[in-house]
């Protein structure tokens, strides 16, 4: 096993005005959460606007068994009340409305504007109106494949408002993929635009979505109608001439421009008001037996859950400016661009580009420009960042920052000392948070003012949230030890179901170990309680009997000092089941040889063991990466095997890495 890192403390100056500020306040506040749920997030439910209360006894009531009954999480049942109501009036009711909600950042550096929260109210309501006028009402699927425009946000709380289930599909996923969400939530209406900037490129979304509605009508649903914004004709500096010949294809009596139907449309919209438990919105995520599962969330627990996790995580407070880099596609966007930062009144950045357009120091530039405090990216994007090395964010003042997240996958040690050192100057707390789509906000995290930080450490879980450890026989495993993560009890975010299959739902989740939720993810606890996440289980590697993470391999190759990425698979080995087939790609100005693949086999072998020695260790100039930075190693493993049929790459930010690499594999 590695060495236990060194421990990081949190800066006093930031302790002394944290909401949690020492960890035996976490751990007091920890057990009123586990022991009175309804105590505890009662306490949170009061800041929020209820037209309804609910009783005390209905506040909390789950079955986690199956042998007792269908599988059932319900939380404030019997109270009602209206998310957007409480992002945006109670708000502007509160003396907010001339905060700013967003900034926006468009793709390049000279395209840029901002919505205060009153503003964006009266913008929420004319769309909630254009899409009663469309025939939308409670309960009906709204799909969304847009970029990062302020549309996108406005077009989410429209839905809520009105009690619409909002659908929003990632902007890079092919048609088929769209299509077939669209068919499975039976989407009555897409919104999109007519294309969007991505560094140079132009990609054209309204042909996706047209080839989607085709693919939608092949399996028997009609889409209604599209509304379309007009964001490729608005003004995009540096691309006057970049959009020349830029045609946005158009069906008569189906496409409605967004900027024509909101044109005449009223300012206000009476909030339809929710019950707890009604749904709010569902987001695809990826299933093992290929077809992806609606993961379906709803309205009171998302909403306690979002605001707290936000709040406490972040440390956020009056004043800061918080930025998120994940596309709103995502869960991440979904809690940490909108619900979570509207419910706090907070102020955050919303940004359309790339990192590297025009230049690789374009997030420190931004952090700059805003004076960001709080900064949450994902550990593929700051790898990317790290091998232009530490002058392009020493070109920026980075003084603001308080608090700098991870998330999307473990971060290896190396990028997280890098990001602490370099970005943080050692003064700001890094968060490694933990969580899934189907959690709906983080479950296992450190927060900023309290918890000792270790390097690739998610910590402790947050509030509510009891994580075990169990074996493969289901057993609990004690003190330190490795096992599936597991969590015993529900907390508010989770998801409730799989929309339209409760009974995947139940299998997926449930059926694994009774009584418990099964993440599907693998972890180890340490002597101090600390859990590490070490992968999904399915990337787990099973070489001669030893069982290890593709993410463990990664972090022990990533600390060479030439090395900026690497990626892991298996691939089969007469003698020993599986052998590690690793993919390396180096700094920028470092060569890949001989030398590194040996430098590299003896550090595998010294830091995990003999047994874990790669078989292979292949140049990558790039990796298979989609749009968001999420590897797909899927892709890697049919490399691996020289199997050139891999599928479906169109999500992929750049499909020619495929042949490089297939070009690149050792004779």
């Amino acid at each position: 096993m590695p060495s236990e890192p060194q421990v990081y403390k949190p800066d006093p100056k930031l302790s002394s005005s944290a909401y949690v500020s020492t960890i035996e306040q976490y751990h007091e506040l920890y057990k009123q959460s586990i022991d009175t749920p309804e105590v505890f997030w009662g306490n949170i439910a009061k800041q929020f606007y209820w037209e309804q209360q609910c009783e005390p006894k209905n506040f909390f009531n789950y079955n986690f068994d199956i042998s007792k009954g269908p599988i059932s999480i319900k939380w404030m049942e019997g109270a009602t009340t209206n998310i957007c109501y409480n992002l945006l009036d109670r708000n502007v009711k509160n003396g907010h409305g001339d905060s700013i909600a967003y900034y926006w950042e468009g793709n390049h550096p000279d395209d840029s504007s901002r919505l205060t929260y009153r503003k964006l109210l009266q913008e929420v309501c004319r769309f909630a109106n254009v899409l009663k006028a469309h025939g939308i009402k409670k309960g009906d699927r709204v799909a969304i494949y847009m970029p990062m425009t302020l549309e996108l946000p406005i077009a989410m709380l429209a839905c809520a408002r009105i009690g619409a289930v909002h659908s929003i599909v990632f902007a890079g996923f092919s048609s088929d993929s769209l299509g077939e969400r669209m068919t499975d939530c039976q989407a009555k209406v897409l919104i999109t635009a007519d294309g969007a900037w991505r560094g140079e490129k132009l990609l054209h979304l309204k042909k996706i979505c047209d080839a989607a509605i085709e693919k939608a009508d092949e399996l028997g649903h009609k889409v209604e109608c599209c509304i379309v914004v007009s964001h490729i004709n608005r003004s995009t500096p540096g691309f006057e001439n970049g959009a020349d010949g830029f045609e946005c294809p158009w069906t008569e009596d189906r496409d409605f421009w967004w900027h024509d139907e909101m044109e005449d449309s009223e300012p206000a919209c009476y909030p339809e008001w929710m019950s707890a438990e009604d749904p709010l919105f569902m987001l695809y995520t990826s299933g093992s037996t290929g077809k992806p599962k609606g993961v379906l969330h709803t309205t009171a627990g998302y909403l306690l859950y979002a605001a707290a996790t936000f709040k406490i995580v972040f440390d956020y407070k009056p004043n800061d400016v918080f930025w998120c880099t994940a596309d709103i596609g995502w869960i991440t966007g979904h809690t940490y661009v909108l619900y979570g930062p509207l419910a706090n009144g907070a102020t955050s950045v919303i940004f359309e580009g790339t990192p590297f357009y025009p230049d690789n120091d374009r997030y420190w530039s931004i952090v700059d420009k805003y004076k960001v405090t709080q900064f949450y990216t994902a550990p593929t994007a700051l790898r990317s960042i790290m091998k232009f090395g530490d002058e392009p964010p020493k070109r920026h003042d980075l003084g603001t920052l308080k608090v700098l997240g991870s998330v999307g996958e473990p971060i290896n040690p190396e990028a997280w000392l890098w990001y602490y050192r370099v970005i943080g100057k050692e003064k700001c707390s890094i968060v490694d948070t933990f969580f899934q789509t189907e959690t709906g906000g983080h479950v296992i995290t450190p927060l900023p003012g309290c918890t000792p930080m270790k390097p690739g450490s998610a910590t402790y879980p947050f509030f509510g949230v009891k994580p075990m450890l169990l074996d493969e026989g289901g057993a609990e495993v004690h003190g330190e030890g490795e096992g599936y993560l597991v969590f015993a009890q529900p907390w508010p975010g989770m998801m409730r179901t799989v929309f339209n299959n409760h009974e995947r739902f139940e299998t997926t989740y449930f059926s694994k170990f009774p009584g418990y939720y099964c993440t599907g993810d693998g972890a180890r606890r340490d002597a101090d309680g600390c859990y590490w996440v070490t992968g999904r289980v399915d990337d787990m590697l099973n070489v001669s009997g030893h069982l290890m993470s593709t993410s463990e391999v990664e972090s022990v190759l990533t600390e060479h000092k030439r090395v900026s990425e690497a990626a892991v698979v298996s691939r089969p080995h007469p003698l020993k089941g599986e052998c590690l087939y690793c993919f390396i790609t180096p700094n920028q100005n470092d060569k890949f040889d001989e030398k590194l693949v040996s430098e590299l086999k003896v550090l595998v072998r010294e830091r995990i063991g003999p047994f874990a020695q790669p078989d292979v260790i292949q140049h990558a100039p790039g990796l298979p990466k989609t749009r968001s930075g999420k590897i797909m190693r899927r892709v890697l493993r049919k490399i691996a095997v020289n199997d050139r049929d891999v599928g479906d790459t169109t999500t992929l930010a750049d499909e020619s890495i495929v042949e490089q690499l297939f070009a690149n594999r050792p004779n």
